[in-house]
Parts: C-alpha cells; sequence; structure tokens
C-alpha cells in the first residue's frame, strides 16, 4: 500500500500517494474521480518514452480511453508557445471542465499542463504524476502552475490545486544522476528551512539514498511532501509562512535567468548554490554562526552537488547584474524584496532586512571564484 499524505485545502483537499509501483496501478486511483472514463495526458518526450507505456496499459485496465501530447524536455518548454499548443490541444481532444488532465511528467510539465488547465474553460481538473524527484517533493504539490517570462522565471501563472498527485518513487530510477542529485537540492532545502533533524537525517542517509536505497527514498519524499502540504495548508496563497519555501529561490531564480534556463544550470542545482547563499549572508548578517553555511556546503559537497557559483560554467554577470535579476522576483513588494534568511539550521525566516551593501559583498565574493 502506498503512503498517503493529505493536503488539507476545505473543498480543494486532495492526496499525495507515495510508493513503488504507483504509476502500474494509476487507473485503479483516477477512476473514482472521473465522471466519464476519458483522460488526456500531456508529457515530456523523454518521460512517454520510458513510461507511457505503463501509464496507458493501466489505463485500458480500467476501460479509460485516453490521448497523450509529448512535448520538447527541458525549462524552455515553460512558454506562451507550448501553453497555447497544449490548450489548442485539449479543445481538440473534447476535453470537459468535468474531465481530468493528467500531467505526466517533471516540474516543467507540471507548471505548464497545470496553468493550462487552470485557464481551459475557466478551469479543468488535473492530476499530477511527477516523475523527477525535485517535481515529487516540490512542485507537484500545493498548486502553483506557470510558465516564465523573459524578464524572469514562474511570473504568469495561478494557483490551481490538482485533485490527487501519484508520485512512484520506482521512476526515480530512470533518472539521470545529475538530474536525482539537482532534485535532491530542494529535498535538503525542507530540512534547512524548519527541521534540523531531518537535515541531520540526510547528512547521515542522503548519499546512499542518492545511491538507490528506495526505502530511505520513500522516507525523503513522504517528508519533505509532509512538510510543504502543512505549509500549504496554513498559507495556500502565500500570504506568510509559505514564502519559507522560497528558501535559496530568489539567488536561484537570478541564476537561471543569467544562464538563459539553459542546461547550464537546473533548477534543484541553483537551488543548492542559493540555500548555500542564503545561509552565508544570514551568517555575514550576525543572524547564524559561520558554522551553518559551512555545515550547508559540507553535506551538499558529500551530495556532489553544485554549491557555488564557480560550478556553473560561461559567463555570469556581476554583482549589480545579479540583484538587478533579483528584483524581478515574484517576492517583490512595493519595491522591496523579500528574503529568506535563517538563524541555523532549519530555523528560516522572511525579512526585507537585508543589507544592500552585505548581500553584494556576498556575490561578489562568490564571483571572485568564478572563472
Amino acid at each position: 500500500m502506498p503512503e498517503k499524505v493529505h493536503v488539507s485545502l476545505g473543498a480543494r483537499s486532495y492526496d499525495v500517494l507515495v510508493g513503488t509501483g504507483l504509476l502500474a496501478d494509476t487507473g485503479k486511483h483516477i477512476s473514482p474521480l472521473l465522471k466519464r472514463p476519458k483522460v488526456a495526458i500531456v508529457s515530456d518526450a523523454h518521460v512517454a518514452s520510458l513510461h507511457l507505456t505503463t501509464l496507458t496499459k493501466s489505463l485500458d485496465a480500467q476501460g479509460i480511453s485516453h490521448s497523450n501530447l509529448s512535448l520538447p524536455q527541458g525549462e524552455s518548454t515553460k512558454s506562451w508557445a507550448h501553453l497555447q499548443e497544449v490548450v489548442h490541444w485539449l479543445l481538440s481532444e473534447q476535453i470537459e471542465r468535468n474531465d481530468i488532465v493528467i500531467a505526466f511528467g517533471g516540474g516543467v510539465i507540471g507548471d505548464l499542463v497545470g496553468f493550462a488547465a487552470s485557464i481551459l474553460r475557466r478551469g479543468v481538473r488535473f492530476v499530477q504524476i511527477p516523475t523527477s524527484l525535485l517535481a515529487q517533493v516540490d512542485s507537484s504539490v500545493g498548486g502553483k502552475t506557470g510558465i516564465n517570462a523573459p524578464h524572469g522565471k514562474n511570473l504568469i501563472g495561478a494557483f490551481h490545486q490538482p485533485s490527487l498527485v501519484l508520485a512512484d518513487i520506482s521512476v526515480l530510477g530512470t533518472l539521470t544522476e545529475r538530474d536525482f542529485r539537482a532534485g535532491y537540492g530542494e529535498v535538503a532545502k525542507y530540512g534547512l528551512l524548519g527541521d534540523a533533524d531531518f537535515f541531520e537525517w540526510l547528512e547521515q542517509n542522503g548519499p546512499a539514498l542518492a545511491g538507490g536505497d528506495e526505502a530511505l527514498r520513500l522516507q525523503a519524499v513522504k517528508r519533505s511532501v509532509a512538510m510543504k502540504a502543512g505549509i500549504v495548508a496554513r498559507d495556500e496563497t502565500e500570504q506568510g509562512e509559505r514564502a519559507l519555501l522560497n528558501l535559496g529561490h530568489t539567488f536561484c531564480h537570478a541564476l537561471e535567468a543569467a544562464t538563459g534556463y539553459s542546461d547550464r544550470l537546473l533548477h534543484g542545482e541553483g537551488v543548492a548554490i542559493g540555500c548555500a547563499l542564503a545561509f552565508e549572508t544570514s551568517a555575514r548578517l550576525g543572524l547564524c554562526s559561520q558554522e551553518a553555511p559551512s555545515r550547508v556546503r559540507a553535506h551538499l559537497k558529500d551530495m556532489k552537488m553544485k554549491t557555488d557559483l564557480s560550478d556553473i560554467s560561461g559567463e555570469l554577470p556581476d554583482a549589480d547584474g545579479l540583484i538587478s535579476l533579483m528584483m524581478q522576483d515574484k517576492k517583490v513588494a512595493s519595491g522591496t524584496l523579500n528574503f529568506i534568511m535563517a538563524r541555523g539550521i532549519g530555523e528560516a525566516f522572511v525579512t526585507s532586512d537585508v543589507n544592500a551593501d552585505v548581500l553584494k559583498s556576498v556575490l561578489t565574493d562568490a564571483l571572485s571564484t568564478h572563472l
């Protein structure tokens, strides 16, 4: 039996199922949600080549008709052009408001398809089947959907909760090592923002988890999802506590924009570097001891992850350029940028009181090691 995490949002509540072999049982899990036996699947081409047959067989076994649209892999798919393609395809498939759209892929597909579902016929239901570690622990849960703009990441979108999330741990075995470790950046984030015991558990178990231990992977995914579900239930539209989930993301989004949302930097890699920079900034502001950023970097290095700007290939803007990119972040309010800082491991908080000179010095020093 899969583990279940409930996301409690009143009429918009749903379950996240975490387990092994879930994909082969998708039809059974989706059937109770359907008003008629018809779904539309949107996937990325790589995921479809690996796993679509397993998914469609499970739907066939339940007598559920299905069609599939496969999109290119990568962050550049979160665009107006692909959003239009998805919406027009769903309309051509005569998807009705009571039907279900399945987002089958990583965070890019989940964000894009969720947004398409939110605007199609003023809102149709969708189910998330996340196939990357990053999507399973973070982007598939909580209802944030959207696409990128030239001005920045995720600036166009809507809150639209899924009806169900199916996180099959077995699928993680087909990820490249780089993709798995990038997703781990979001796992580590949960310990860093609010659960020191979980971070300590990750320090002990992270290498074996990365090495393929499915029992440890299941524990890590379930604990991460449970943390996010609790935060989302208390603050669905990010008026307060939910902003903590953005630990590392202000730096990350600026770095992603600076690298053109390309393979030079995957989102989870940017989160890891961003968390290290957030803790370094916190230490220089006197909010936490210098031991904290050292511990963050040490664990990320143990996990063979990107930890510094020097780990990003190619040119980067100077400190002022990166700060300018940060000012396009969604967390800017009244012209002021809110940061997630930390008083220690597991003690993150939101503040707009970050000294500009300290921020610039952190980035300048980080860039000095970037060749």
